[in-house]
């Protein structure tokens, strides 16, 4: 007899990502691609300069692209880079988006945000206690059922779901101070564990 049991457990977050992207526009691509790279060199000293080092930082997508406008108009290009960036810091993201937004203006994008655990393997353990404790209270319950007696377990599958709390975001940047126009909170992250038990017949 097969049963499946889930089990899911909230935590506390201590990990903030957020995705900022620059953009640029250009009638070449050569011009596009360049202010990209100077647009992101700014952002990331921007970002040092709040306390965030290089192992903080990441390309999470490169973009290029050709805009095709009205016939017998100029064809233009637009570049983009998203850094991601991940901090211990979680009331700090208004100071962060502050120099951001300083360095690269209206060419600033927000792309994202998430709030999440960096060690989930203490939840992990306790959601998948949960989860065995249903699938063998449920065995027991099918069992009695049929009139059977219930025997050990012969085969376990394990599938694991995490749910970080993310915030979609995506809005041109402003010279403009955000600290107290987007105030955001963590709230709790989730993980989930689902097993599929196996159980023999006594």
């Amino acid at each position: 007899m097969t049963v499946v049991g889930s089990g899911q457990v909230s935590g506390a977050p201590d990990v903030l990502r957020a995705t900022f992207g620059v953009e640029a526009f250009a009638p070449d691509v050569a011009t596009a691609v360049a202010r990209v790279g100077e647009l992101t060199e700014a952002v990331t000293a921007a970002l040092h300069g709040r306390g965030v080092v290089e192992s903080q930082l990441g390309t999470s997508a490169v973009n290029v692209f050709q805009h095709f406008r009205e016939p017998g108009t100029d064809v233009g290009f637009q570049a983009s880079h998203m850094i991601q960036v991940e901090t211990k810091d979680l009331t700090g993201f208004g100071a962060l988006l502050n120099a951001a937004v300083d360095a690269a203006g209206n060419s600033l994008t927000l792309n994202g945000l998430q709030f999440d655990i960096e060690d989930k393997s203490e939840l992990l353990t306790q959601a998948r206690e949960l989860a065995f404790q249903q699938a063998r209270t449920k065995a027991e319950h099918l069992a009695a059922l049929a009139g059977f007696s219930l025997g050990s377990v012969t085969a376990i599958a394990e599938t694991q779901n995490a749910f970080p709390i993310r915030y979609a975001a995506s809005a041109a940047g402003r010279k403009a101070n955000f600290d107290a126009a987007i105030n955001v909170t963590p709230g709790d992250s989730s993980v989930e564990v689902t097993l599929d038990v196996h159980f023999a017949w006594a």
